[in-house]
């Protein structure tokens, strides 16, 4: 089983929607073989609290806009260190960068196929790791 056209869809419009508001580290997994309950994760960074909920609240307004699509769940807003949405075909995770780093979603879902995103949202592809390693650590660990 692959992620559905309507999955792909919503995946690429989000991670536009995230680059457009300079989120770095975008990623998008096919979870579709290895979970029952979605399609494909969206993975997206920034570097401070502000700007996690400008990117959340971007993609949530380009997904309703342009797809008609409306998150089932919310989860995250109070802190917004990590903000989850949940639109059943896909879910998107929105991190600070620090989040990012120290539960390295990448390690979880290494094995399921990566989606192609448009060029532009996977500019700054690597920076989670990168940070990781100039912080004297690997991916997932903190000091």
């Amino acid at each position: 089983m692959t992620a559905t056209d309507r999955s792909t869809e919503l995946i690429k419009t989000a991670a536009q929607a995230a680059a457009d508001r300079l989120a770095h580290d975008i990623i998008a997994y096919d979870v579709s073989d290895v979970l029952s309950i979605t399609d494909a994760f969206l993975l997206a960074s920034a570097p401070n609290d502000r700007q996690v909920k400008s990117i959340v609240d971007e993609i949530e307004e380009r997904l309703q806009k342009e797809l008609g699509a409306k998150p089932v769940r919310r989860e995250g807003d109070r802190d917004a260190r990590w903000i989850l949405l949940d639109y059943v075909d896909i879910v998107v995770h929105v991190q600070h960068s620090e989040e990012r780093v120290f539960y390295a979603l990448e390690r979880l879902w290494k094995d399921c196929p990566e989606i192609d995103l448009p060029e532009d949202a996977v500019k700054t592809h690597g920076k989670a790791e990168e940070h990781a390693r100039l912080n004297g650590g690997t991916e997932g660990e903190q000091s």
